[in-house]
């Protein structure tokens, strides 16, 4: 259990709403933000004197139905409340360190596709393995140290190389956003990764927008269905984004195509002939 972690979740999730938003009467002027804690512990049936010493890091172990009484009171979504569950230990951590080796069928399969950039993430969002389109669309990852294959680096430190940028995405600060709320997660499930708490040591410690966003505790899943690049080469392409999870090695795949007969597959196939040579138009 991350007493500390948890209670500072808590914390943060109650000072977001509003008495309205659970149903009680706003009453007179509140001199601190969110419900009261007390407001909290009726909702959840649990005495106030728990709820304090839970946000305060002190309290015992909660069991299982009384965090989930807690996320009902504090309206957490299915992610937060998993989030919570993993920070209590009321969930089983699966292992130590996350994996970073990849099915050989995978490897394979983005081989295969046709006229679809792939790479595959690592729970710390280093890209382990790519197909020569996402070297093309993306950069060619095969000519950076394993260390700067990192997308969590590369979205908040900068790039490898100097004058890139982050692949001229159009969502950047959208995906710098998710970034941060997954890598809460991953450090939830991987507590005495080294891999994983140094890394977010070193993107608090090297990046202010990190720091501010990891302080907010946004936990949540967003799935982002298109994606538009400005690449140097084809110009602007709007592709769909489709990421699959890979449970067994929790890992996903992430899968970059356009509709048949688009100018967007006409510039992914450009693209596809080009190969890597494409990524020197960045450098």
């Amino acid at each position: 259990m991350d007493k500390q972690e948890l209670g500072a979740f808590l914390r943060s999730r109650r000072e977001r709403l509003r008495p309205e938003d659970v149903g009680l009467p706003s009453g007179p002027r509140r001199r601190t933000p969110g419900l009261r804690r007390e407001e909290v512990a009726v909702l959840a049936h649990i005495s106030t004197e728990y709820y304090v010493r839970l946000e305060q890091g002190r309290a015992p172990r909660p069991s299982a139905e009384v965090l989930a009484g807690i996320a009902g009171a504090l309206r957490l979504t299915e992610a937060e409340s998993r989030h919570a569950h993993v920070l209590a230990g009321t969930v089983p951590s699966r292992v130590w360190t996350h994996r970073r080796d990849v099915r050989p069928s995978i490897l394979a399969l983005i081989e295969r596709l046709p006229r679809t950039a792939a790479i595959v993430v690592s729970a710390a969002f280093e890209v382990l393995a790519w197909n020569g389109l996402a070297a093309a669309l993306l950069e060619d990852f095969g000519a950076l140290d394993p260390h700067d294959r990192n997308l969590a680096r590369r979205a908040f430190l900068g790039p490898a190389h100097p004058g890139a940028t982050l692949y001229g995405i159009s969502d950047a600060a959208e995906f710098r956003h998710n970034v941060v709320t997954e890598l809460r997660s991953t450090l939830a499930r991987y507590p005495s990764d080294p891999a994983v708490t140094t890394l977010v040591d070193e993107l608090r410690a090297g990046s202010a927008e990190f720091a501010r966003l990891w302080e907010r505790h946004d936990v949540r899943v967003a799935p982002v269905l298109t994606k538009t690049f400005r690449h140097p080469v084809v110009g602007e392409l709007t592709v769909d984004c489709d990421q699959l999870t890979l449970t067994d090695r929790d890992q996903h795949l992430v899968l970059y195509s356009a509709p048949t007969g688009s100018p967007d597959t006409e510039a992914l196939a450009l693209l596809d002939v080009l190969g890597a040579e494409a990524d020197a138009y960045r450098r």
